[in-house]
């Protein structure tokens, strides 16, 4: 009796194309997988679940250790529910059917669409239904790419945090409430800086009141060593000041999660969409001074 994996994968581009029905359960998949291996009399000797990882990417972690068994020779066969679901990469997918795992020894059955790499004569219709399920993964991509561009244009908050000094309102995630507690310490941070003081002197007055940094909120754990970098970007911030700041980055590629830093030109800014914490000529004051304080010492280090 052969030995097959079972690889279940499911992420919001299946469930966009499949429909909630189709598609909405990990379990769903494993119940067909289940009864395809019964029937075929195929020995089931690990499931591989991926659940909310994208086909287009290689980097999954029960798909990387399915390989790697493969390549230990644990299986002879892969069973997923259909092509798709092994990759919606077009490249991955020419790589894994028709170079390693015919390398390996290792049979792919697509068991709903009814891909099988051993059958030669259906190469052509295999690397057609890759070059269609990336196509969707494309669209799909530029649908949620304008999407979001509207809701940034609109001035809705898209971030996963809330900057520090703010709260995603209970009502409406997209908008940000001011909290009041760290509010003050964002004052502080303003004024002390306008009076003279240097981000030293700023770190210490903030470690020696024990003020909890903004990484606490995001890891719940109580932290009060603030790096001069946050305290930078917090003066630099015009979140402050009641404006929304989005697309500052975007994805290369729709098959590539590396992020890439846009134009400042292309930032997409919206004024007065929440509570100020700091006034505008204080926040322009202190601009003003951290451009000359830049200026001064890059006019420092090349007199050295």
């Amino acid at each position: 009796m052969e030995k097959a994996a079972i690889y279940l994968r499911l992420s919001k581009e299946d469930i966009e194309k499949e429909g909630k029905e189709n598609s909405k359960s990990i379990e769903n998949q494993r119940i067909i997988l289940e009864e395809y291996a019964k029937v075929h009399h195929f020995q089931i000797y690990e499931y591989y679940i991926d659940d909310d990882y994208s086909g287009l990417y290689f980097e999954r972690p029960a798909f990387t250790k399915m390989l790697s068994d493969a390549a230990r020779h644990e299986f002879s066969v892969v069973l997923a529910k259909s092509q798709s679901r092994l990759s919606r990469n077009m490249e991955h997918t020419e790589y894994l059917l028709h170079n390693l795992f015919p390398k390996l020894g290792i049979r792919f059955l697509g068991v709903v669409d009814g891909v099988d790499s051993a059958q030669k004569a259906g190469k052509k219709a295999r690397q057609i239904n890759a070059l269609i399920n990336e196509w969707y993964s494309e669209d799909l991509s530029e649908n949620i790419r304008a999407v979001y561009q509207r809701k940034m244009q609109k001035g809705e908050y898209l971030g996963a945090y809330a900057p520090y000094g703010y709260r995603k309102s209970k009502t409406n995630s997209h908008k940000l409430e001011v909290v009041k507690s760290e509010a003050y310490w964002v004052r502080r941070i303003y004024e002390l800086y306008q009076q003279g003081c240097t981000i030293k002197e700023i770190q210490n007055e903030l470690i020696k009141n024990k003020v909890e940094t903004p990484s606490s909120k995001r890891k719940d754990e109580i932290a009060y060593h603030w790096s001069a970098s946050t305290i930078k970007k917090i003066l630099a911030n015009e979140v402050y000041i009641g404006n929304v700041i989005q697309g500052k980055s975007r994805r290369r590629s729709f098959k590539e999660k590396k992020i890439v830093s846009c134009p400042k030109e292309s930032w997409i800014v919206v004024e007065s969409m929440h509570e100020a914490i700091i006034d505008r000529k204080l926040f322009e004051q202190v601009c003003l001074r951290r451009r000359s304080r830049t200026k001064r010492r890059m006019s420092y280090q090349r007199q050295l």
